[in-house]
């Protein structure tokens, strides 16, 4: 006869004030061994109490009635474990989330489905059978995805405690969106002293397995032991031959050249080109789909001239090193690498809203530019040497407005605000003027978001600069006969609408999780937020951990975030890995498929509905242990041969007749 014990928490107010949890006392004392209340059953002394109860063998089951078991069911667990008994023989009762919060206008009602949900638990809790973590051994190596600064953080401080770390990045190039800027703030330090020595660090670090402009195709397996395949793509480029002089990217025809994706597509690259002046490798990337086959020499072909010397295409001509081979057949699927890891962090950053989206910012002018590609102007490695200049003419304008909250706090697009864009804006406006003082300067914003040390300050000398911060929405901008853009706003200060005439418009645009992030984790299992960002499993207490376990976010591919919380965040990462595969195995939930070989018929259904192959039928249905996620599809089983440990059909039929009954 099993003993079972009840704890309901009060939650301070939380789950007080709407359930009546003294009627609950009442009415479950005669049907459990002991109930107990507390004010936060999540505090030490509410631990003691379950561990004593246990270790005095006065219960030897536990059903918690407090919040959602993904906040402390951990933490409820281990009061049974250090008592002594199978910390699984737990069950939690949500009466907060799904109970007092969301029937708070009617008490009465929600004691009732307290009561409801209590007596599922109570039920299923009845049924459980002790289990023992799964333990395996783990592979000391991890796979980072994404190669920006947050990528590139956690990988060294992995690579620093002994781990191996296989880094990979989509472009030819790791370095991410900051080393296109000029400066940070608040410092206004240089933005290529930070980022050029890590990735110079990342390169030559031994421990750095760098696989640069490929993808991660596949995942496998799970944590402690994922079998990763990634496509490194074919770049018709000898890399180790190839010294990156560049040579070969100066003789492309003009029609073989398009806007320059370093450059935001404010100046033109070649067909063959080297992604940026600090790239690391440093080596030439043929783009086959921009390549116009000089001379009708198509790629995968030779061609001899008359007397039979083969002619060579202008980029094959101007390498130094012989590095570049046309002769090779286009691969579109390029090389697949195959290799374990322990563990995984994704790391691949954010892209900003195209101007294209917002039609009434006269987004078809060429004097209208997102913020990213002022970076590139102020940059002195971008189309204007860092010199304050319109692209569309190579004049230095009069005057300048930036606009904030383009596509952020915004219902037709996001709610939420990109957090950076107040005081990147606030950089850029300060640039201009330290650099030419003699040009206005406007910034429209909602309100100035600059919480934080020393961020406040900031914003206090760019007003003291003379940049005019104008609070209230920009309704619209018309494009004038003479080329200049008149803003359509409204000043909240002065409380009328107002018209400012500038020669340039730097639009703040949102931030968002680019398309290949979502790819990505639709291909690996990662969960999007209502945001539309890569969520984690708790934003408070597990924010570095995505929803599966053993895989890791790092950087503004969970949120927007600025560049020392991106580094924080990356760190964590790196050392919430280090803690787990820093052991010689790992412990894992044992919540699997368990085959019945009696009642096995091996029909093999469950073989080919696994969507993770954990399952292989021989002469019965064998279960991979390490490869099941306890999805518990396999425990559709016609012959029900196949039950999902801690969630059998008798704990699950048990829960819902208690809800009903």
């Amino acid at each position: 006869m099993v003993k079972i014990g009840l704890y309901i928490c009060h939650c301070g107010r939380n789950i007080a004030d709407v359930v009546d949890v003294k009627n609950l006392i009442e009415y479950f004392k005669d049907k459990v061994n002991v109930v107990r209340d507390h004010l936060f059953m999540c505090s030490e002394p509410a631990w003691e109490m379950i561990r004593s109860d246990v270790a005095s063998k006065l219960v030897d089951r536990v059903v918690i009635a407090a919040c959602s078991p993904q906040n402390h069911e951990k933490f409820f667990r281990s009061a049974l474990e250090t008592a002594g008994l199978s910390k699984y023989l737990l069950e939690i009762a949500n009466i907060r989330e799904q109970c007092s919060w969301v029937h708070g206008k009617n008490k009465e009602e929600a004691t009732e489905k307290a009561k409801r949900l209590i007596k599922a638990a109570i039920s299923k809790v009845k049924t459980l059978k002790p289990l023992e973590d799964l333990k395996f051994e783990v592979e000391r190596s991890v796979l980072v995805i994404g190669g920006g600064i947050a990528g590139m953080t956690a990988s060294l401080d992995l690579a620093k405690m002994g781990f191996k770390v296989y880094l990979v990045e989509k472009e030819p190039s790791i370095g991410g969106k900051l080393i296109k800027f000029d400066k940070i703030f608040p410092l206004n330090d240089c933005a290529s002293c930070v980022v050029s020595s890590l990735m110079a660090e990342v390169a030559n670090n031994p421990m750095i397995e760098l696989i640069t402009y490929a993808e991660v195709e596949e995942v496998n397996g799970s944590f402690g032991n994922f079998n990763v395949k990634v496509r490194k793509k074919q770049t018709y480029v000898d890399w180790e031959k190839c010294i990156g002089c560049g040579a070969c990217t100066t003789v492309c025809p003009p029609k073989a050249w398009k806007p320059n994706e370093f450059d935001e597509g404010l100046s033109k690259r070649a067909a063959m080109y080297i992604v940026s002046p600090q790239a690391v490798p440093k080596k030439a990337v043929h783009d086959p789909e921009l390549c116009v086959n000089c001379g009708k020499k198509k790629l995968g072909t030779r061609r001899f001239l008359r007397g039979g010397k083969e002619y060579l295409t202008p980029c094959e001509k101007a390498c130094p090193t012989k590095a570049i081979d046309r002769s090779k057949s286009w691969n579109p699927k390029g090389e697949i690498l195959n290799f374990n890891v322990g563990a995984i962090i994704v790391a691949t950053g954010y892209k900003v809203m195209e101007k294209e989206t917002f039609k009434e910012y006269a987004s078809h002018s060429p004097n209208v530019i997102t913020a990213l590609q002022f970076e590139r102007i102020l940059s002195p490695t971008g189309p204007t040497s860092g010199k304050i200049l319109r692209i569309s003419d190579g004049k230095k304008p009069k005057a300048i407005s930036f606009i904030s909250c383009v596509g952020s706090r915004d219902v037709r697009y996001h709610t939420y605000c990109s957090k950076v864009c107040c005081l990147y804006l606030l950089k850029q406006a300060r640039l201009v003027k330290e650099r030419e003082p003699d040009i206005d300067v406007y910034i429209h914003v909602i309100d100035v978001r600059a919480p934080g040390k020393d961020l406040e300050e900031y914003y206090i000398e760019a007003r003291r600069m003379g940049i005019g911060i104008i609070r209230g929405k920009v309704g619209g901008i018309e494009e004038l006969p003479n080329g200049r853009l008149r803003i359509l706003g409204f000043d909240a200060d002065l409380g009328m609408p107002i018209e400012v005439e500038v020669d340039l418009v730097v639009l703040a645009t949102a931030i968002e999780l680019p398309e290949d992030s979502r790819e990505l984790a639709r291909k690996i299992g990662l969960t999007v937020d209502p945001s539309g960002f890569l969520k984690e499993d708790h934003p408070k207490l597990r924010p570095v951990e995505s929803t599966l376990t053993g895989i890791f976010l790092a950087g503004c591919c969970q949120g927007p975030k600025d560049v020392s919380e991106t580094v924080a965040q990356a760190k964590a990462a790196a050392a919430s890995v280090a803690s787990l595969l820093n052991k010689e195995e790992i412990q894992v939930e044992p919540f699997i498929a368990k085959v019945n070989e009696e009642a096995c018929t091996a029909c093999g259904i469950c073989e080919n509905v696994c969507p993770f192959n954990a399952i292989k039928v021989k002469e019965v249905a064998i279960v991979d242990e390490r490869s099941c996620k306890g999805c518990g599809i396999c425990a559709s089983c016609p012959a029900k041969a196949i039950d999902i440990q801690g969630y059998s059909a008798e704990s699950i039929t048990a829960e819902i007749e208690a809800l009903v009954g």
